[in-house]
């Protein structure tokens, strides 16, 4: 199985990629970890990577494009794999399909912009082990701290809501045009993002159920 999960940034396509890669055991391949993975690297390229995200904007397609291609040649994914933050838009949809063949589903999760600016300025994340949190939403058991292992929570330099804001704007200029181009293949599942957590993975799979 394939899958692609779109929606703007802080709609929750981190979350439900997890369960949904648990569910279906197929890979969970995030752009945005791809990214971050060289910027923790401190390679040149993930220095290049740093400036850009910080400053708001989308990291190039050939950059992406590039991590991406040798992500999917990895031994987990022979079963398949969930594509979560790619792609981001009109042009690297249009491409995709030559990389990497049929996609069965594209579950786009729609969230209003202010409930997404409440959401990402209250996100925390531990750099040790990845656990991500929020303080209204997820808080740990103990305040700053993850319960996993012990580390102190940092809040992402790109979560701020002035940041969030221009990345928005980015989003909705250059990845909106996706969902009609998924919508006329008949391949998209429009998901509400708002509410619990659990409910809205039982809708996604409820969804694929029918479909795939």
């Amino acid at each position: 199985m394939k899958l692609i999960l779109i929606g703007t940034p802080g709609a929750g396509k981190g979350t439900q990629a997890k369960k949904l890669s648990k569910y279906y055991n197929i890979a969970h391949i995030s752009t945005g970890d791809l990214l971050r993975e060289q910027m923790q690297l401190k390679t040149e390229m993930g220095l290049k990577i740093a400036d850009i995200i910080n400053s708001g904007q989308l990291v190039s397609d050939d950059i992406v494009t590039s991590l991406l291609d040798e992500r999917i040649k990895r031994d987990d994914c022979r079963n398949g794999y969930i594509l979560d933050g790619y792609p981001r838009n009109l042009t690297q949809a249009e491409g995709l399909s030559r990389v990497i063949g049929d996609i069965d589903k594209v579950v786009f999760i729609d969230v209003d912009d202010d409930v997404i600016i409440e959401r990402m300025a209250g996100r925390r994340s531990c750099s040790k082990c990845g656990h991500m949190y929020h303080i209204k939403y997820n808080p740990p058991a103990k305040d700053n701290v993850c319960d996993e292992c012990g580390e102190n929570l940092t809040q992402r330099k790109d979560d701020n809501e002035e940041t969030v804001r221009k990345r928005l704007s980015v989003y909705h200029e250059a990845t909106s045009p996706i969902i009609n181009y998924y919508k006329e293949k008949n391949i998209l599942l429009d998901i509400n993002g708002v509410g619990d957590i659990d409910d809205i993975f039982s809708k996604i799979t409820d969804m694929l159920k029918e479909d795939v």
